[in-house]
């Protein structure tokens, strides 16, 4: 009776998540974007949260390394970066369009993988008065 119960809440289970899920497959020669950052919290690439970029660039698949995992051409100037990636950080890209701005040149990576940055320009200025 309770390993019934069980392997009917188990099943269940498995139907919620089944129905979210979705397969993906790239094919040797495709452009996609990887995750920067695939666990909530952690920063690789710049500011926390919502300001940090999702994706980064715009590489290609070199090479199929398992079911779920893929060889990217990344550039000579991302050195501390592994170039293997699951699937689950990867996003198909289509067309010319890019995603993110952040590109692996602009950034001079110290050999802790770390980078300063600076301001591009001061987009908006806003003077408030006080009411004292």
């Amino acid at each position: 009776m309770i390993q019934e119960t069980m392997k009917v809440a188990q099943n269940r289970q498995k139907s919620y998540a089944d129905n979210r899920r979705k397969s993906l497959e790239f094919a040797v020669g495709d452009w996609i974007y990887f995750k920067v950052s695939p666990m909530k919290g952690v920063v690789h690439f710049g500011k926390k949260e919502k300001l940090s970029p999702r994706y980064v660039g715009r590489y290609e698949i070199i090479e199929r390394v398992g079911p779920v995992a893929y060889r990217l051409d990344l550039p000579m100037e991302m050195p501390g970066i592994h170039n293997v990636f699951h699937v689950s950080t990867m996003k198909m890209c289509f067309g010319e369009r890019r995603l993110v701005v952040l590109e692996p040149d602009e950034i001079q990576l110290q050999p802790n993988l770390s980078y300063t940055e600076w301001p591009v320009q001061i987009v908006d200025r806003k003077e408030q008065e006080l009411r004292n």
